[in-house]
């Protein structure tokens, strides 16, 4: 299995709906289906829920700027889940050390990547060295062993999905850059150390829940960016660094 086919009935529709290419459509529309939703990991031990209200701005941000149509509400999933692979996008934070995965938890894990699912690691504490940082890279390490983290390229798929990015936002700037795991072709695993949650999270009043620092609006509306981004990059894989679709993004990004 690989990572078309683990998509496959999601990939064509979502690419499509987002990069207006054309498609059959039926006489009569039926209601529109749920082409994505953003599923959040929950481990034991540490704090899996940083951010709880944090998806739904995101999933209202990618309505307004992309065709995909996403479930509003998040879904809370663990990594034994039978449903596990339902699901093409798994998003995972943190602030503080958890306890270890157990060995039924990797191997699912490894398999949902592998076979072409993607993890968003967002460290909400905005911190290195400890706590879920620490935590995390062990668990990577037992999930891919040998593989280690390594720095993001500005000429990455996942950074030219939808805009072209050039800095990483989130609520703190504890790095200019992404980290991630490379399988052959493609990256299962995208770490961001600058809690991405906190820029995207608003009160139940709809004020942003967190100031951006040291840059404050930009910095956030950097962080929607590259969340758009990272869940079109999901969703397609290294489509859109197919070098025919170059000009028509870069068209796209500049109207």
């Amino acid at each position: 299995m690989n990572r078309r086919r683990f998509l496959q009935g999601l990939v064509g529709t979502a690419a499509t709906a987002a990069w207006g290419l054309p498609a059959a459509l039926p006489a009569t529309a039926p209601v529109q289906r749920i082409q994505f939703v953003f599923a959040q990991v929950r481990y034991r031990g540490g704090d899996w829920d940083p951010r709880p209200r944090a998806a739904t701005p995101l999933m209202e941000e990618l309505t307004r700027r992309t065709s995909v149509t996403p479930a509003l509400e998040r879904r809370v999933i663990r990594l034994t889940d039978p449903e596990l692979f339902s699901f093409p996008f798994l998003y995972l934070a943190g602030k503080y050390d958890f306890q270890p995965f157990s060995e039924d938890e990797i191997l699912s894990l490894r398999r949902f990547l592998s076979f072409g699912g993607f993890l968003l690691a967002d460290n909400a504490l905005g911190q290195l060295g400890y706590g879920f940082d620490r935590r995390f890279r062990d668990e990577m390490s037992r999930v891919f062993p040998g593989r280690e983290l390594r720095k993001v390229p500005l000429t990455h798929a996942a950074l030219r999905s939808y805009y072209l990015l050039r800095r990483v936002g989130g609520r703190v700037a504890t790095s200019s850059y992404l980290e991630g795991i490379q399988l052959g072709e493609t990256t299962p695993v995208v770490y961001c150390h600058n809690d991405l949650g906190g820029a995207w999270e608003r009160d139940g009043l709809g004020r942003w829940s967190h100031p951006c620092v040291p840059n404050g609006e930009e910095q956030r509306r950097d962080a929607f960016h590259l969340g758009v981004n990272l869940i079109l990059y999901a969703m397609t894989g290294n489509y859109k660094q197919d070098l025919i679709h170059v000009p028509f993004i870069r068209r796209r990004l500049t109207q």
